[in-house]
């Protein structure tokens, strides 16, 4: 019977592995492929596929079709999807926006809740993670504390360090297009969470010292002060929305200014209140000539003409009463992930398609080689320019991270190459919120000024703790650790988000609300806990022999406070018979059941079901006879 029940559960697994498309999935794998996968260094980039055939050995027509379509035609349309991809990511703020930013922009206008640090931070986590845009974030905060009365420069603070941490969020979420393929999802969350690992590290570094002695503030009001400020109100410029801005505002526009009015203070946040953007003009600038002090001056105004209502795909069902701003945010959200989704399988489909052959091994050497000899060291460096700059002109870490994300996955860029690329984003990032500063009023630059500065040593400082020592690079070895648990266990991924961008800080900053003392009581034991578990882990990798036998491995805990295979198999029970789940591979007990365990499974579930029929069927035959 066992055996029968095997070789049927065996046929099962091989047709569904057909079926599959020959995805790497390990709930259909073997288990001598699965043991020489995991002797493999499953960090190591992946041999590049090698099946062209040589140049000189094509005829005419051959070499014609090579260079229009793989040289050109597949080019032009990686470019098409990249496109798509970055307006992708506009439409996921807006839908952030519509469904949280009026929530985000009253939790701006609780000044007695921003004066708790922690309660400052958890806000501009979440609400960098509602609006799907730390510059969003950023520049709120500067024109709140460019009206001197709304935000001082020390409150400010803790919320552009919750900036930061919330806007790594979204190449999180486009790892999560590679989750069908093990090694390439592994090395995808991989160079995703390494910015989030940095963020959190630095956070944890830098808020308990700015609390303490106030160091960003101090050597920002230095700064500010020895230098001659001069508003430019034209300082803020948007290069990659000249670009997106075209097809983005046929979908979808809003009005910005309606968050930060309300976070000012300006308006109200009145449930009614709508952020869709109805009525537009043609803009015209007007000069005029006035007399100042005996002179006359030109002055030059931009006067709105030619009003009317807008013409975009969202305006006329959302107008006079009929979508509400949720509604739209939910179905914008919807679709902006299928195409998010969508892009990014045709991105990593192109490049898997045009990285072959021997080009492609030359430009994977090029991105991951170092400068030779001593000189190696520096080769980092000129990488965090390179993404300061690459971020300054795109004016986003978010779309610029998220590009690099599936180059990781496929192996093209290394998690070491890319954490240089993701501290440069950090402070190329910056240059937004400098700009916003520039475009304020005369009277209110100083202290917009300062805390942009504050924003731009933050990262600085982070990038001077966690990178310059090359075997003190944590955030790596931390990202290398969750890919490892995602490849392992594919809805770690999901809870992973779930519970570093949103349960953990709306947890923390209830607790925050709540008193000091709750905060303390709850983190304080938390925090020794993980000190003494990772001082304890040092010591086992590099020095065993020195702790007490019982302390050499963690077998002594119960098995669910050491692994997540009781919770990876209650989810299996959960969600056995759902076709996405085996067909991704959610769980790692997909691939780990023995054919006679999932037998047994098979004959409980098939006995408690004839089991629960009997029963019934006895019920119906009582009532029957009464």
């Amino acid at each position: 019977m066992l055996n029968k029940t095997t070789s049927r559960q065996e046929i099962l697994d091989n047709s569904l592995n057909v079926e599959n498309g020959g995805v790497d999935n390990p709930a259909y794998e073997n288990e001598e492929k699965r043991t020489e996968v995991a002797e493999e260094d499953v960090w190591a980039l992946p041999e590049l596929q090698v099946d062209f055939t040589p140049w000189s050995q094509l005829t005419v027509r051959e070499k014609i079709v090579r260079v229009l379509w793989h040289y050109i035609g597949k080019i032009v349309l990686l470019l098409g999807f990249l496109y798509l991809f970055i307006c992708s990511l506009s439409f996921l703020g807006d839908a952030f926006n519509l469904l949280g930013g009026k929530t985000a922009g009253k939790a701006f206008s609780e000044n007695k809740i921003l004066a708790n640090p922690v309660a400052g931070l958890m806000i501009g986590v979440l609400a960098t993670v509602l609006l799907q845009s730390s510059s969003t974030t950023t520049s709120i905060v500067v024109s709140m504390v460019g009206g001197g009365e709304l935000l001082t420069v020390p409150l400010a603070i803790p919320i552009i360090m919750g900036a930061n941490i919330g806007t790594s969020i979204t190449n999180t979420i486009v790892s999560l297009g590679q989750i069908a393929n093990k090694n390439d999802f592994r090395r995808a969350f991989a160079g995703a969470t390494v910015h989030d690992v940095f963020n959190w590290l630095t956070v944890l570094v830098l808020l308990p010292l700015e609390v303490v002695t106030g160091y960003l503030e101090k050597v920002t009001n230095v700064i500010v002060d020895s230098m001659d400020l001069q508003t430019n109100m034209g300082g803020k410029r948007d290069f990659l929305n000249v670009v997106t801005k075209p097809f983005t505002s046929l979908i979808i526009q809003i009005e910005k200014d309606v968050i930060k009015n309300i976070a000012t203070g300006k308006i109200s946040a009145d449930k009614t209140m709508s952020i869709i953007k109805h009525v537009c003009c043609d803009k015209v600038k007007n000069a005029t000539t006035v007399l100042v002090n005996g002179t006359l001056v030109k002055q030059v105004k931009e006067v709105k003409v030619n009003c009317g209502y807008c013409t975009f795909m969202f305006e006329y069902v959302s107008r006079d009463g009929g979508w509400s701003d949720a509604a739209v945010g939910g179905v914008l959200l919807l679709v902006s992930l299928v195409i998010l989704c969508s892009c990014l399988i045709g991105i990593v489909k192109c490049l898997h398609s045009l990285l072959r052959g021997q080009m492609a091994h030359v430009i994977r050497k090029f991105i991951n080689a170092d400068f030779p000899g001593h000189c190696g060291y520096f080769t980092g460096y000129l990488a965090i320019l390179v993404g300061a700059g690459m971020t300054m002109l795109v004016q986003s870490s978010s779309v610029f991270t998220s590009s690099l994300t599936p180059l990781v996955g496929i192996g093209v860029l290394s998690v070491e190459r890319m954490y240089p690329l993701t501290l440069g984003s950090n402070i190329g990032t910056t240059a937004t919120s400098i700009l916003a500063a520039f475009a304020q009023d005369p009277k209110k630059i100083r202290n917009s000024l300062q805390i942009a500065l504050c924003h731009l040593f933050f990262n600085i400082s982070g990038t001077i703790i966690f990178y310059p020592l090359p075997f003190f690079r944590p955030p790596i070895g931390v990202a290398k650790f969750l890919g490892n648990q995602t490849a392992k266990y594919r809805w770690f991924a999901v809870a992973y988000l779930i519970c570093a961008f949103f349960l953990f800080p709306a947890a923390l900053f209830g607790l925050s609300v709540v008193s000091w003392i709750a905060l303390a009581a709850v983190l304080i034991p938390i925090a020794l806990l993980i000190l003494t578990i990772g001082a304890i882990k040092i010591v086992q990798h590099r020095c065993p022999t020195s702790l007490p036998p019982k302390l050499r491995t963690w077998m002594w805990l119960p098995v669910y406070c050491r692994s997540l295979e009781p919770y990876d198999r209650g989810l299996f029970r959960l969600t056995g018979n759902c076709y996405f789940c085996r067909k991704v591979g959610c769980c790692k007990a997909f691939a780990d059941q023995p054919a006679e365990e999932t037998a047994r499974l098979e004959v409980e579930l098939d006995l408690s079901t004839s089991a629960d029929t009997t029963v019934k069927q006895s019920d119906n035959g009582m009532s029957s006879r009464l």
